[in-house]
């Protein structure tokens, strides 16, 4: 095989994440006994042999799944035509374009956005058959072009997919999705069923209790249920926000109603452990608020729960989704900063620590725990692999009427020497920046960017309100060094926003069979440094070996 063509298999399998039940053929590779596989990716256009067009045929008749991409030959009369049942045009020059999902109800296209940019070369597709599915249209000078359509034979389909064509373009989420999704079985009606959801822990006014209806409530295949909490004001509330659910004041209670499949975990982090084993055990599916729990030992007994029971566990890392993080990520991705060696995150002021269970260190699991739930699992995305050690220092010097630290400095240690930082802090009257990130072939800083909305009132006049300061994207700089010339600068915007991506992914996973964007043992990572990170804290800053 050609060193390009290793070179696109590899990207290939990357980006649509295959194993080896999948076979990945391009013009240099030899046919095989398709048999052992379950799906096939033809990538480009290559010459396939009239026997080897039956053998897929085949195939797909008896359930296999075949992906063509940019594969489509230009003549009708090359037997793959008759198979894939589309030829294509030439391929038009490079550029951004613009994808739109046909109308209706298509299994592969669900929760997937109507529109999407995508970097490409379009052979826009020639439909041979009546039978076929557009998934996909391009618009190329005002005209709809297809750019994907699906065949289904016997049990089995064929996709086939003018778009994908580029390395770049197969990163692009939402035709990854698609085309992740062409690879895997059929799922029929089961893809259109709604799932019962039901919410512990509702809590105050406008807190995770509503986003988590809210987010329920604008994703298709999910249906909010019921709600469960101690008190009557706030089951009451759910109620006004969300009518028709039922309440319930006990947890085992809702874990015994069968109409219930998903619960949502929005209780304090102390009672994450119990009460996801509880319903694991039940026989439902949990998503949990993050911490998922306070220690090793309990995310390990609940990923074996859930996997005993044969149901799904995932957190809500929702910060995994903050427009300035996926910024990042995609630059150290990118390769922009070249090979990352030390990241750094802080996140604090100087002011009052709130009032509720945040700041109560038996309810919270300590000052590591809240925000560092969010910053470690960025760190922990961004440096992979385990620490071989964790220390920490906290403080306890200002605001003695709650238990949390004042201030925490949690270091990370890589075997391979790779280095990381996360500060949280109340006592920081400048703060430093939320993101400094080092590697190879530059440098990231992220500053928080606080924002104020005013307004004037006829009656009361000036006013002004600040929202959480860590609630605004921060602004970012990348600086990337160049041998004969200097350092260069370059302002990175943060990525769009995804409204409710955590609860669309939920309902991809369990209905469509798409890969869960948080996993249990990823997050049992963030856990294991955290735990390392409180128990060095309290031993005055003893380092911890996790390897």
């Amino acid at each position: 095989m050609a060193h390009a063509d290793r070179a696109r298999v590899q990207a290939l399998r990357t980006a649509l994440r295959l194993d080896e039940s999948v076979q990945v053929r391009t013009g240099t590779d030899a046919w095989g006994d398709l048999r052992s596989y379950s799906a096939v990716v033809l990538d480009g256009a290559q010459p396939v042999l009239k026997e080897a067009v039956a053998q897929l045929q085949a195939f797909a008749e008896g359930g296999g799944r075949l992906l063509a991409i940019g594969a489509a030959p230009a003549l009708a009369a090359d037997p793959l035509a008759a198979l894939l049942g589309v030829t294509a045009e030439r391929a038009r020059p490079q550029c951004e374009l613009f994808a739109k999902c046909s109308r209706g109800n298509h299994e592969l296209l669900r929760r997937i956005d109507a529109e999407f940019a995508v970097v490409d070369s379009l052979a826009a597709l020639q439909l041979l058959r009546t039978d076929l599915s557009v998934l996909l249209h391009v618009n190329w000078a005002l005209k709809d072009e297809p750019a994907a359509v699906e065949r289904r034979l016997g049990t089995g389909r064929i996709v086939t997919s003018a778009l994908g064509c580029t390395s770049q373009a197969l990163l692009v989420p939402a035709l990854g999705a698609i085309l992740r999704r062409a690879l895997r079985p059929l799922h029929g009606a089961a893809a259109e069923r709604t799932i019962n959801v039901a919410i512990v822990g509702y809590g105050p006014a406008g807190g995770m209790g509503f986003v988590h209806g809210s987010g329920i409530a604008r994703t298709a295949g999910l249906q909010l249920a019921a709600v469960c909490d101690l008190a009557d004001s706030r089951r009451a509330a759910a109620c006004a926000d969300f009518p028709g659910i039922a309440g319930h004041i006990n947890a085992a209670d809702l874990a015994r109603d069968p109409a219930i499949e998903l619960v949502l975990i929005a209780t304090p982090p102390v009672s994450h452990a119990a009460l996801a084993l509880q319903m694991l055990e039940a026989g439902k599916h949990v998503a949990c608020e993050k911490p998922l729990c306070l220690t090793t030992a309990e995310a390990d007994r609940l990923i074996a729960a859930a996997r005993a029971n044969g149901v799904m566990l995932t957190i809500n890392q929702n910060r995994r989704w903050d427009p300035d993080y996926l910024a990042v990520q995609r630059a150290v991705q990118a390769g922009m900063l070249g090979d990352i060696f030390n990241v750094e995150t802080f996140v604090g002021s100087f002011e009052h620590p709130c009032r509720y269970w945040h700041s109560d260190a038996q309810v919270s699991g300590g000052a590591a725990f809240d925000w560092g739930s969010h910053y470690i699992d960025w760190t922990l995305q961004l440096l992979p692999g385990l620490p071989q050690a964790v220390s920490a220092v906290a403080h306890k010097r200002v605001w003695r009427d709650v238990t949390n630290a004042d201030q925490i400095r949690v270091r990370m240690l890589w075997s391979d020497g790779r280095e990381a930082e996360f500060i949280a802090s109340d006592v920081a009257a400048v703060p430093k920046p939320k993101f400094y990130i080092q590697g190879t072939a530059g440098t990231l800083a992220g500053h928080y960017r606080p924002l104020l909305f005013e307004r004037l009132d006829s009656a009361t006049g000036y006013e002004a309100r600040q929202p959480h300061f860590a609630e605004a994207p921060a602004t970012l700089l990348l600086a990337r060094y160049e041998s004969g010339y200097g350092v260069t600068e370059t302002k990175l915007p943060p990525q769009p926003q995804e409204p409710f991506a955590f609860h669309r992914n939920i309902a991809d996973h369990l209905l469509l069979g798409d890969e869960l964007a948080v996993t249990p043992e990823s997050v049992r990572a963030v856990i294991r440094v955290l735990e390392a990170a409180e128990a060095s804290a309290a031993a005055g800053g003893d380092l911890v070996r996790l390897e």
